[in-house]
């Protein structure tokens, strides 16, 4: 049976009310940077976003009694909302100004914020477009070898570059989530490798129907509430 992690009742991406919703609601804001001249390739942008979305959440100050402790606790007691705004230039450096962590890509270059209040942005990431985020591949995708974990994307859903750039982050958090704490350290350790593909058609009910952690989207922002977006293939969860 596809689930959502947590308990189906308690989900942090359940369209329907849960208990969730009368908590604190924070967002964990994550910036692309998107240069005029050379933007990042569509699919190595949604990877790079998910490796920041584990990078944040293996770092010492996430976790115990580390100074963003607290507050990713209270983000993953509540929703867990991921917003995706893009910067460039002098946007871009007032954004590595600001507490956080950069991840790089082959193209593409994410920082992640610990998250914030969902009305509480910094004036520096609250002025950033969340528009104009629509990449493109140059080149197709390299096939998968199944060694690595593997983020599959809905095929039927047109989803923009940044809402796919925040699916694929709740995909990789669901599969860290289900992880051991031996699991995860290998993951971290290898610098969290990952693939970010779109599912083939015939394959799609399969992998919502096979157990792997399963993305419902609570349907905050493009696509219907409920939609299945992501399901994480991890080898450890297979």
């Amino acid at each position: 049976m596809s689930h959502d992690v947590t308990p189906l009742t308690d989900s942090p991406f359940r369209s329907e009310p849960t208990a969730r919703d009368q908590a604190p609601q924070f967002v964990l804001p994550l910036v692309v940077r998107i240069e005029k001249t050379a933007p990042p390739a569509r699919t190595d942008a949604l990877e790079t976003a998910a490796r920041a979305v584990l990078v944040l959440l293996g770092d010492e100050r996430s976790v115990g009694d580390g100074e963003w402790a607290e507050v990713v606790r209270d983000w993953q007691d509540a929703r867990i909302r991921k917003v995706v705004r893009r910067a460039r230039g002098a946007e871009w450096r007032r954004a590595e100004g600001l507490p956080g962590i950069t991840v790089t890509g082959k193209s593409a270059e994410v920082r992640v914020f610990p998250p914030v209040p969902l009305d509480g942005w910094p004036k520096e990431l609250a002025r950033l477009q969340v528009s104009g985020t629509d990449l493109d591949d140059p080149e197709p995708p390299a096939a998968v070898d199944g060694t690595a974990p593997v983020l599959w994307l809905n095929p039927d859903l047109d989803m923009s570059a940044g809402k796919a750039m925040a699916q694929a982050g709740h995909g990789a958090q669901l599969a860290w989530w289900e992880l051991s704490d031996e699991e995860r350290a290998t993951w971290r350790d290898a610098g969290f490798p990952l693939a970010v593909r779109a599912a083939d058609p015939g394959r799609w009910g399969e992998l919502t129907a096979s157990g792997l952690p399963l993305v419902r989207d609570a349907g905050f922002t493009e696509i219907a509430p409920g939609s299945c977006t992501v399901v994480a293939d991890h080898p450890a969860l297979r």
